[in-house]
């Protein structure tokens, strides 16, 4: 009997060092992985705005993010926007409440930093500390503005949409007009050789240079692409002067050429940059109204 109890308990032990060290390097390779996946992000988002290992970003560049929540109480719905702020040279967070008709209904100050803004159990707290309760809002999605110095020059739009067989993940980059100024395919799940094209630049990069106002009625065609406009979406970065007139003059109001045998993912893509952008572009304008009527120190 005492050698039963005695092998039992030995065995628990293991088992109880095995989780702890098991925990222990899911822990720290969670958080390596986070940490990965940001970097991925940032360099993804500073290579959308134009900039690389030789040209780098402006030391006046900076990405501040904006949080949209839903906020539910006593049975009715706001929508709920962490928006960066400046107080006296401090950068903080404020959530603003609004009406769905874009009345302002509460500005409340955030105690929380730009940096643990980027953490959502970091935001949750925050949120739950101001609105003195954890139930009732809910996170919808992120924008990153990307000013230097005082000047807004772009927005970034992280977002996904269903593809062809799964979700398609994505970054897309606007001007403050919100042209397009560049698309980038973080994750997809789409077939080799067919869909997984989309990533590919001579797919993606027909959606740069196309205005706001031509990205609302865009289509897909079925027709092949021309080789001098594929010469182009391939290296963009290779040409300038007359010849890049020439091109942007030609192609820029066209539709996006679907790739050869995936129909349905190019109009994934194309349907889904479309939604994102609209979407964006609505909500946007109301909370900048917002912001200029009350005189918010908004960073974006």
């Amino acid at each position: 009997m005492k050698e039963i109890i005695r092998i039992t308990f030995r065995l628990t032990l293991s088992c109880f060092l095995a989780a702890l060290i098991m925990g222990g390097a899911f822990v720290f390779t969670d958080k390596a992985k986070k940490e990965n996946e940001h970097k991925e992000v940032q360099s993804t988002m500073i290579g959308l705005l134009g900039y690389s290992s030789e040209k780098p970003a402006p030391k006046d560049l900076k990405l501040y993010s904006l949080y949209r929540y839903i906020v539910e109480e006593n049975g009715t719905t706001y929508l709920g926007y962490m928006v960066p702020v400046s107080n006296s040279g401090k950068e903080s967070y404020d959530f603003l409440k609004l009406s769905l008709d874009g009345k302002l209904v509460q500005r409340l100050p955030l105690n929380i930093s730009l940096e643990k803004a980027a953490e959502e159990t970091e935001r949750k707290n925050a949120l739950k500390e101001a609105l003195k309760t954890d139930k009732g809002f809910s996170y919808q999605d992120s924008t990153v503005v990307a000013r230097e110095g005082d000047k807004k020059v772009a927005y970034l739009l992280p977002g996904k949409f269903g593809g062809f067989k799964t979700f398609i993940k994505v970054i897309v980059s606007l001007s403050p007009e919100f042209d397009v100024r560049g698309l980038e395919i973080m994750e997809h799940e789409e077939d080799p050789g067919l869909g997984a094209e989309i990533s590919q630049n001579y797919f993606k990069n027909q959606f740069r240079n196309k205005s706001f106002e031509r990205l609302k009625a865009l289509n897909v065609v079925k027709e092949p692409l021309p080789e001098d406009y594929r010469k182009y979406l391939d290296a963009p970065d290779k040409f300038n002067g007359e010849q890049l007139d020439t091109i942007l003059k030609q192609y820029r109001d066209k539709d996006i050429y679907a790739l050869t045998g995936a129909t349905i993912s190019s109009r994934s893509v194309t349907d889904g940059v479309k939604t994102m952008v609209k979407r964006f572009a609505y909500r946007i304008k109301i909370l900048d109204e917002v912001i200029a009527s009350q005189k918010i120190p908004a960073l974006i």
